[in-house]
């Protein structure tokens, strides 16, 4: 009995935009959708692809990235010797006076890796970028579909060891927003309005990295018994309950660390002072 998927003998299945096999249903039109799928890949190319920009930019300007206490979040650890001499911050010069491009570019690799293999933004590039798909109900416009098994893609193995670089990055980064607790002099007890910008900042960024499927693992993974370790049952739901927001704060945590960046930029250029309110 026809249960109206077969193809008919005489009308070929329809070659080229999307990925057609014997195991899919036999429509010929793209799709069936009749609402605006469309505006979610989009707004999602649009955003990822200003962040890229923005950060592209800021990256290789070598400049106007520390105004006392604060340092950029795009170079911080500082690993080069041409960095703007931080009092007490994270003047790493482990790579000498060899590199002579900008040091962001040594540090940006690790949160981008990490962010760049996250389950969330792989789903939010692969629909928005290489539509793939490009929503749900919707084929791929590509005529044969390999997955994560061939280069480049393969390399999203990697994103659990980036958590770990993510973690070391997250440390570095609130260890920067304690200094900002200081002023322009370097004295402690003082908050200024990029105090609460880094604030916000920091504790987006570690929810957005303790909410990665990654981390999930790693505290309730490989367990039979949630009964004999109640101490990572514990753990586990906790970071469960972030998870479950983890595109909200992939989004939440790549604007706060652009905010952190341009507040730092603009002290920094002189554009305006940094307001105290201590």
């Amino acid at each position: 009995m026809a249960t109206g998927t077969e193809p008919p003998a005489t009308d070929p299945r329809p070659r080229g935009g999307g990925v057609h096999t014997p195991t899919r249903a036999a429509i010929r039109a793209p799709h069936l959708r009749t609402d605006r799928w469309w505006l979610a890949p989009a707004a999602t190319a649009a955003g990822l692809l200003a962040f890229v920009v923005y950060s592209t930019w800021r990256a290789f300007a070598n400049a106007d990235y520390y105004a006392a206490p604060y340092v950029s979040p795009f170079y911080s650890p500082c690993l080069a010797e041409n960095c703007e001499p931080m009092r007490g911050g994270p003047n790493w010069e482990l790579f000498g006076g060899w590199w002579g491009i900008s040091p962001a570019i040594v540090i940006l690799v690790f949160p981008l890796g990490f962010r760049l293999t996250c389950y969330y933004y792989r789903k939010a590039y692969y629909r928005g970028f290489w539509a793939s798909p490009p929503a749900c109900a919707v084929a791929e416009p590509h005529k044969k579909y390999t997955g994560e098994t061939r280069f480049p893609l393969v390399l999203q193995n990697l994103h659990r060891y980036f958590f770990y670089a993510a973690l070391l990055v997250a440390l570095i980064l609130s260890y920067d927003t304690v200094l900002a607790f200081r002023d322009e002099h370097y004295a402690w007890g003082h908050m200024g309005l990029g105090t609460l910008v880094f604030l916000a900042n920091i504790v987006l960024i570690w929810a957005y990295t303790l909410s990665c499927h990654s981390c999930r693992h790693i505290v309730g993974g490989k367990l039979k018994h949630f009964s004999r370790h109640p101490l990572r049952y514990r753990m586990w739901r906790l970071v469960g309950r972030l998870n479950a927001r983890h595109m909200q704060l992939a989004w939440a945590s790549l604007v706060s660390v652009g905010v952190a960046d341009l507040y730092v930029y603009l002290v920094a250029s002189g554009v305006f002072d940094d307001p105290r309110f201590f």
